[in-house]
């Protein structure tokens, strides 16, 4: 086989990794046993998934988990998929292990639904109170779009969540995030004009690119593994990162920028009210011709309905009154790090700087955390909310590696409280 071809096939197999394109709906699977029959709301018809200890007693408090984002067109119940951790770990099945009850919803709507996450979220534990009982402390706790939605919650009901835990977020500032994933793909169609895709960073031709996204994003990949050229360029001038030990995570880290914005961008833009993403006046710098690069590259203005509404319901205010844990990967491509840098700058504003703890996690991936790092950013939640620490920690750490992994980010996080938490 050539190396070309060689290439090739090993794009296809990182691609078929990548949760990008839409799949057919199937029948939805509880994540564990002790989950009850899915509830649809009878108004909004989002379904709610309810998880309670069977093997231990109810400790009264409740962890409430907002999904991230799941494309416009696909399943209702798709959002289950985010409940499993990389180790094979539900997230229900940790929560009840230590005694929580869980809960989830799908929202309302998929696609761009931050906006909607927060009342639903909050719609979910009146749901909960009306048909299980009143919680104690409510915990709220989301990865990615549902980070977002979790700091928001956070910052905008402290009479209903005691806390939150709010994992990978585009937390700093939402309209960057946007600006980001735009950047990203008109520098692409810059670098890579052979593979541009229809029709614009702006305007996604939804008939012709959704369904034979696999084949362009075979393609999109090998092109960016057979100019490695243009592909350095492409990283530095977005700013987006790889991981520096394997050299096909730039496969990764274009395929899932550009995902997000092949299936997010028409929709959000009838979320928003008008197109959001603004490069009118950015300067790009990184590539070996700047000059002809800011020339050439596309430019598009922000329409100020957008803008207004992103203001309005999508930026994080960084005033907390209960306490905010953050945790995310230093090498995260598709919601980047510095979201974090911006949010602290925030409650530093704010005098809410001692209400929130940041873990970062340094590795590559978007929400690439292992159980025990879940499981610590947990915990310090709860020590930080006043609650009592959990009980049963060590039987969920499977090795002494793990333990130690987990003993020492303790340590680090809540150092006060290292004494006594099993």
């Amino acid at each position: 086989m050539s190396r070309r071809g060689r290439l090739l096939l090993i794009v296809a197999l990182i691609v078929a990794a990548l949760p990008v394109a839409p799949v057919a709906a199937q029948e939805p699977q509880l994540p564990v046993p002790n989950c009850l029959p899915f509830e649809i709301d009878p108004q909004t018809h989002e379904n709610y998934l309810i998880c309670l200890p069977t093997d231990r007693p109810w400790n009264g408090d409740l962890i409430i988990f907002a999904h991230g984002y799941v494309a416009p067109q696909e399943s209702m119940f798709k959002y289950l998929e985010q409940l499993l951790l990389q180790d094979g770990v539900t997230i229900p099945g940790l929560a009840n292990a230590l005694g929580y009850a869980f809960a989830s919803t799908s929202y309302r709507k998929n696609g761009l639904a931050v906006k909607e996450g927060v009342q639903d979220v909050d719609r979910l534990l009146t749901f909960f109170e009306q048909n299980v009982g009143p919680a104690g402390r409510v915990y709220l706790v989301g990865a990615s779009e549902g980070g977002l939605v979790t700091t928001l919650g956070v910052e905008q009901k402290p009479d209903r969540f005691d806390g939150g835990l709010a994992l990978c977020g585009p937390i700093g500032n939402f309209r960057s995030q946007i600006n980001y994933w735009g950047d990203f793909r008109v520098l692409f169609d810059y670098f890579f004009p052979a593979h541009q895709i229809p029709n614009s960073a702006v305007d996604i031709n939804e008939a012709l690119v959704w369904p034979n996204w696999d084949a362009i994003s075979q393609a999109i990949g090998g092109a960016v593994l057979t100019d490695p050229s243009a592909g350095a360029q492409l990283l530095r001038t977005a700013r987006a990162p790889i991981d520096p030990f394997d050299p096909m995570s730039i496969v990764t880290t274009t395929v899932g920028i550009l995902s997000y914005n092949v299936f997010a961008t028409n929709e959000g833009k009838i979320e928003l009210g008008g197109q959001p993403f603004d490069n009118s006046r950015t300067w790009y710098s990184g590539s070996t011709r700047d000059w002809q690069l800011n020339r050439s590259v596309a430019r598009f203005r922000a329409d100020t309905a957008a803008l207004i509404e992103i203001n309005a319901n999508y930026q994080t205010s960084g005033r907390l009154t209960n306490p905010l844990v953050t945790m995310h990967t230093t090498g995260d491509p598709i919601v980047p790090y510095w979201h974090e840098t911006m949010y602290t700058a925030k409650t530093l504003l704010t005098g809410s700087f001692f209400k929130r703890v940041n873990i970062p996690i340094v590795r590559y991936g978007h929400c690439n955390f292992t159980s025990t790092e879940a499981l610590v950013g947990f915990v310090v939640l709860v020590i930080r909310s006043g609650g009592l620490q959990p009980a049963g920690v060590d039987q969920l750490l499977p090795d002494a590696a793990a333990r130690a992994e987990y003993e020492n980010l303790l340590k680090q996080y809540a150092p006060s409280e290292m004494e006594g938490v099993r």
